[in-house]
């Protein structure tokens, strides 16, 4: 089984990101509690360099080199250890047919 990472991001304001994984799920997290500390305080200074989020390696980058561990956006901590426990993630939505869960 491979790490579940990030294959696309989306900006959703007041520093909310739309996650989608490797496995199509849906994820939003609240990141305003991990952008803490120098690196970040452009991004937080400056809503429109936040929105200018994309994806690099399977997690979420920004233009000024500031960057968050996939683990904790996906998990809020480190993964589980068991597939049994990855399937049953409580923070993931998996999209529907003919939803449009893409971020905007």
């Amino acid at each position: 089984m491979s790490l579940l990472r990030i294959r696309e991001v989306g900006a959703l304001g007041d520093f909310r990101l739309r996650l989608r994984l490797t496995n199509g799920a849906i994820v939003e997290r609240d990141v305003t509690e991990l952008i803490r500390g120098p690196v970040f305080e452009e991004l937080r200074r400056n809503p429109e360099m936040f929105r200018d989020v994309r994806v690099e390696g399977g997690t979420v980058v920004w233009g000024n080199g500031a960057d968050l561990c996939p683990d904790v956006l996906i998990w809020g901590g480190p993964p589980p250890l068991h597939s049994e426990a990855v399937a049953a993630a409580p923070t993931m939505r998996v999209p529907q047919p003919g939803s449009s869960p893409d971020p905007a």
